[in-house]
């Protein structure tokens, strides 16, 4: 099964439902070279300071030679206020997310991700994984997002997916022809669900593959990234109403009160 294709003026409706049947999607002229521009450099003096894993163990969740940070929220303006709140991701996530979270859902992961010259292929994985207790296949838990600053192409590991698989159960393998590589250019976003197997592919090229995954998911599961120490109070306050919700930095129903006599 491919993995649809759209451009950035297609409905929104069409792009959610094609990722409802194919569990991937991928937009094209989402982002301009300057939001990329600013994306990269608010992030290089972080990406700069993150260590990068030179002997690969393949017995590890990421695989050597790639750089990865996260609290995107804390340290990338452009990321908070153009893309965590995106109207097209919005659109999707309330699609996929809110009839099984009708006070609405949450920021699950944050983080910027670079593959580099050499990396192995990620073993392929569900973002829903930490949710056992639900059976595969699961009912929506997660849509997941990745943002491409530079071009994925299959020989500089491009996502991997499985398309069709976050319907499968849990006995079902892919065979090697069901793995396919998300090409897409600079400026592209490839949503996938959080049933979806995936994983980063293998980097045969000398380029640096660039992305920002912003995962979201529903309103009353814990979420993976702690945002409540990850992003500083005089952060928050800066936020949106919006973006704050999203966040998390908002009550679900009964859930995450606080009591405001304390400091």
């Amino acid at each position: 099964m491919p993995i649809p294709q759209f451009s950035a003026d297609t409905p929104a409706n069409d792009i959610a439902t094609a990722l409802g049947e194919a569990g991937c999607a991928v937009v094209t002229g989402v982002m301009d070279a300057e939001l990329r521009q600013s994306i990269t450099d608010e992030l290089a003096p972080h990406m700069a300071k993150a260590r990068v894993i030179e002997d690969d163990d393949p017995k590890q969740f990421y695989p050597g030679r790639t750089r990865r940070i996260s609290a995107l929220v804390a340290r990338s303006p452009s990321v908070t206020d153009r893309l965590v709140a995106h109207c097209l991701s919005r659109q999707v996530c309330d699609t996929h997310l809110l009839p099984n979270s009708e006070h609405g859902y949450q920021l699950h992961v944050s983080a910027a991700l670079e593959v580099g010259p050499g990396a192995r292929e990620q073993v392929l994985h569900r973002e829903e994984n930490s949710f056992t207790f639900f059976p595969l296949p699961r009912p929506n838990i997660i849509v997941a997002s990745m943002w491409a600053i530079s071009d994925f192409r299959a020989d500089n590991g491009a996502t991997l997916l499985v398309p069709g698989s976050h319907k499968w159960p849990a006995d079902r393998k892919p065979a090697r022809r069901e793995i396919v590589n998300a090409e897409m250019p600079a400026g592209a976003v490839l949503f996938w669900m959080g049933g979806t197997l995936h994983g980063a592919g293998a980097n045969r090229s000398r380029d640096w593959r660039y992305g920002v995954i912003l995962t979201y998911s529903l309103g009353w599961v814990r979420q993976e990234e702690n945002q409540y120490l990850d992003v500083p109070p005089e952060r928050v306050a800066e936020l949106s109403p919006e973006v704050r919700r999203i966040v998390g930095f908002d009550m679900y129903a009964a859930l995450g009160f606080h009591d405001p006599a304390v400091a």
